[in-house]
């Protein structure tokens, strides 16, 4: 068993920056990809950057060039840097853990970041 601990959520303000950081209490957090996904008030959740064991990453189109998804995997760490804030991008941030051989999964509660001037 393990988990994921999401922070660095809060207030931010249009055009600024936050860091959220995800702490994995997982046995190989090296193996697994990472991912954060988002969810907007009303909105279903959905995937905004991920990065493989291989340290490959991804980007939805609308964060692509703002946001930076990086990964310690000596201190099982995993964070989101988000600059230059948008409105839409207020909604809970997800921590999200994956490995498919063998497949496990965790997810974290989320924090709520709120983009607002």
């Amino acid at each position: 068993q393990g988990y994921l601990v999401e922070s660095g959520g809060g207030l931010g303000k249009p055009g600024g920056s936050l860091r959220l950081s995800c702490a994995a209490a997982i046995d190989n957090f090296y193996a697994y990809e990472i991912t954060w996904e988002h969810q907007a008030p009303g909105k279903q959740r959905e995937l905004v950057a991920a990065i493989t064991s291989a340290l490959e990453r991804r980007y939805l189109n609308s964060v692509l060039g703002r946001f930076t998804i990086s990964r310690d995997n000596d201190k099982k760490m995993a964070y989101l840097q988000m600059n230059d804030l948008r409105p839409e991008d207020t909604g809970v941030y997800y921590c999200n853990a994956r490995t498919y051989t063998p497949p496990r999964e965790y997810w974290g509660r989320g924090t709520l970041v709120t983009v607002s001037s």
